[in-house]
This record gives C-alpha cells, structure tokens and sequence, in this order.
C-alpha cells in the first residue's frame, strides 16, 4: 500500500488517472491533455502500470492504457476510519449550527 501512495503523491500521475476514468486513452491523448513531454508521460504511464493502477494494451500501433481501479480499493479501506470521523465532525456541527435557530 505505500508504493500505491508513494505513486498517487504526485499530482500528474493522479491527473493521468482522472483523465482514464473516462475510458482508455492513447498516450498522445495525455500528452495533449497534460501538456507535458512524451517522455515525460510515458515515465509517469510505466510507473502507474508498475503500481497496477493502469494497464495497457496495444491496438496496431498504438498503446492505449486504462485505469485500473482494484488497486485503489486500499486506499479506500485506508481512508474509511477519516471518513467517518469526518462525518461525525460534520454531523456534530449540524447540529449545533441547527440548535442557534431558534
């Protein structure tokens, strides 16, 4: 799970997987859309596909990669405890925002 963090800590590799959510992409694609080198896209598309977060599959040509979204689900679990607590927070200042009413 640290690798997976370590991964998702720089903010282009989670614009790359914003960006897959929608469908694949060939990396042309995310060059556009991140204005940023190939080189420098391809480094980012070989160290998700290492993590497990993106796959690829070639289509003549081209590579076309896709998000893979098992991979979060651990961090979803991770984060699981925040968001209860957070909602609680949230829940508790509902009700005391609902109590200055009257």
């Amino acid at each position: 799970m640290a690798s997976t963090f370590a991964v998702l800590a720089d903010p282009h590799r989670r614009e790359i997987l914003d960006v897959l959510r929608a469908g694949e992409r060939p990396v042309n694609d995310l060059v556009d859309w991140l204005a940023l080198t190939q080189p420098a896209v391809s480094k980012h598309l070989r160290v998700l596909r290492e993590a497990g977060l993106v796959e690829v599959r070639r289509d003549a040509q081209r590579r076309l990669y896709r998000l893979r979204a098992e991979p979060l689900a651990e961090v979803d679990a991770w984060l699981a405890p925040y968001r209860r607590m957070w909602e609680r927070s949230l829940d508790a200042l509902e009700e005391r925002l609902d109590g200055m009413d009257g």
